[in-house]
């Protein structure tokens, strides 16, 4: 978020796969920045613990949504500054039609694409990335593992400050490590997903 997104005080950031282990502090490390943070999530629930817990300003759900392209373009009006993006697919074609000129996106992970036999066909992004002036970085947390002690030293600190929060779901026994597995690509964990053995 801090490297690619530079989320400003009153820019608005979007971020996908918001109710995530990722999502969630992304998201608020976004608002610690002094940004409008827009969360997108899978169900009421995750959108109102967003809301609610994690200091989110607006989110939408996207099973429910009739349209996730106008309701950013009625919640962004001067547009996206920066899209934390999780999830790709439509979820992520929607965003960069909202964008604003010099948005920044940071591409986290694709999951809506990871079970895909073949490459997904459909509309294209780079037009409106080109027009728009977009900045796309690609990432793995491996890329700044020199940086490692200096994240934890921040997230730590947000943490003990209370400016940081996050949650967790914990699904108890080792047979139930498949389910878990499973429950991550359909989304049914809200924050990092844990598996108790004894």
């Amino acid at each position: 978020m801090m490297e690619i997104g530079k989320p400003k005080k009153g820019e608005t950031v979007v971020v996908s796969g918001a109710a995530g282990a990722v999502g969630i502090v992304a998201g608020q490390i976004a608002k610690l920045q002094g940004a409008r943070v827009i969360g997108i999530a899978g169900s009421d629930d995750k959108c109102r613990l967003l809301k609610e817990q994690f200091g989110y300003d607006e989110t939408i759900n996207y099973k429910t949504s009739k349209s996730i392209r106008k309701e950013l373009a009625a919640l962004c009006p001067e547009g996206i500054d920066v899209y934390f993006d999780n999830v790709g697919g439509e979820i992520t074609e929607a965003v960069v039609a909202n964008l604003d000129f010099h948005a920044r996106i940071a591409l986290c992970g694709q999951i809506s694409q990871y079970n895909n036999t073949k490459p997904s066909v459909g509309y294209s992004v780079l037009p409106h990335l080109l027009t728009r002036s977009v900045m796309l970085q690609g990432f793995i947390v491996s890329n700044y593992s020199d940086r490692f002690g200096e994240a934890i030293t921040h997230l730590t600190q947000w943490l003990k400050d209370g400016k940081l929060k996050y949650t967790e779901t914990i699904i108890e026994g080792f047979d139930k490590l498949p389910d878990a597995f499973l429950g991550l690509f359909s989304g049914s964990n809200q924050g990092k997903m844990l598996v108790k053995t004894e």
